[in-house]
């Protein structure tokens, strides 16, 4: 659905029509915290949708980013440590942002459910074992909130799950996400240092060709 360099920049690119069955995690994945199975599969389709492989970098999963958002939904954030959820819970207008009795865990769950039970129903299969031209129009019509979803918008669950993959994608290694730092290398990000004092001179008008660096080469 977004290929990398299409993500970095915030556009959408085409994938070509392949036809997978379902998406199978590889033998060597992170064990699950919190996701189910089927929550599972339907994150590794999804993130491969969004970040499909290309020529910049491996798909979305392949750069741990199912893990990473496994990770954040079992942690802190996943419970809603920082949002406030004392209540009323009136519909709001979207500016006003999350205004849901569920905490993000919660939220993901009952998304995921959603959008298996209207794939089920328009075509016949559940999100992951569609073909990659069927995910990628099952996800546009998310986007555009025309897939009736209960208790919320499908575009409101949209939203959320690309910009958790956007931050597994480029978010510091250590959290599971950007295996490789495949995301940092893509746009050239250095990575963890603050300053560069020492490294002004010597690349003045050059190319930084250090490769980055993450939280765990200084621990």
């Amino acid at each position: 659905m977004v290929g990398t360099a299409a993500l970095a920049a915030g556009t959408a690119a085409p994938v070509a029509a392949q036809t997978p069955a379902s998406v199978t995690p590889s033998a060597d994945a992170e064990p699950l915290l919190t996701l189910t199975a089927t929550e599972h599969a339907f994150i590794v389709a999804a993130v491969d949708t969004i970040i499909p492989a290309d020529e910049l970098s491996p798909s979305g999963s392949d750069c741990g980013v199912a893990t990473f958002i496994d990770r954040q939904l079992a942690g802190a954030y996943g419970m809603g440590a920082r949002l406030y959820r004392q209540g009323p819970f009136p519909k709001a207008s979207p500016e006003l942002g999350y205004q849901l009795a569920l905490n993000p865990r919660e939220f993901f769950r009952a998304g995921i459910e959603s959008a298996n039970a209207w794939t089920r129903k328009t075509y016949g299969k559940d999100f992951d074992r569609l073909s990659e031209q069927d995910r990628e129009a099952a996800l546009k019509a998310m986007e555009e909130g025309k897939a009736p979803f209960p208790g919320f918008s499908s575009r409101m669950f949209f939203d959320a799950l690309l910009q958790i993959t956007m931050e597994g994608f480029f978010a510091d290694p250590i959290y599971g996400g950007n295996r490789d730092m495949a995301g940092w290398k893509m746009v050239g990000y250095p990575g963890l240092p603050a300053t560069y004092r020492e490294e002004i001179t010597k690349y003045f008008g050059k190319k930084y060709d250090k490769p980055p660096r993450s939280i765990a080469d200084f621990s």
